[in-house]
């Protein structure tokens, strides 16, 4: 079991899985909460079948899979349907991740979660890393990597916390605004260090 659980967390657009991938690269374990959150609902799982029995089938694709633009389009309209889910979902989702975190074997391990803060997670692990960009960086972002328009990027930056409030909760923090990826990876660097130290003091 990992001696040190970092919650890693940032805004839409911030760069949180890029950051991931790279501290992967030194061995240490990633448990994703977005992959948890696709497992939970995959084909033939209890949480789909409540879904499909909640918001009717043609929330269920052909293939058996959740139409996640469809109940995405939904929850986000309706305040009800998102407190439903989240009941439904997050209790299993956090449970995943908790049974991951202590199976994980290297020296300290990352619980990637875009809403760490938002949904208390932040209050489960050790230590805060917030990837940090500026908000016109993540609209920028959000809408060439998902094909959004800038005011749905808008939205979607607009139900997350604001970036003070983040940065407020953060431990760390690694400056994705400008940086090429080698400077990315220089700060990555120093921080792997740090974790490292804190492990073995």
């Amino acid at each position: 079991m990992s001696k040190l659980v970092i919650g890693l967390t940032g805004g839409i657009g911030s760069g949180k899985t890029t950051v991931a991938d790279i501290f992967a690269e030194y061995g240490i374990d990633i448990i994703d909460a977005d992959l948890v959150a696709r497992e939970a609902v995959e084909p033939g799982t209890p949480a789909l079948v409540k879904i499909a029995e909640h918001f009717g089938p043609d929330f269920i694709l052909a293939d058996g899979h959740l139409d996640r633009s469809k109940l995405r389009h939904r929850v986000f309209a309706n305040e009800a349907d998102k407190t439903w889910l989240n009941a439904l979902l997050h209790p299993l989702i956090r449970n995943t991740m908790t049974e991951q975190c202590s199976l994980a074997k290297s020296p300290y391990c990352f619980l990637v979660a875009p809403l760490l803060i938002e949904n208390g997670i932040n209050n489960t692990v050790d230590k805060v890393l917030v990837v940090d960009v500026k908000p016109e960086t993540q609209i920028t972002r959000t809408v060439n990597r998902d094909n959004n328009t800038a005011e749905q990027a808008q939205k979607i930056l607009e139900a997350q916390i604001s970036r003070d409030e983040r940065l407020a909760h953060a431990n760390y923090v690694i400056n994705n605004d400008d940086c090429s990826i080698d400077e990315l990876k220089e700060q990555i660097e120093l921080l792997h260090r740090e974790f490292l130290k804190l492990v073995v003091g």
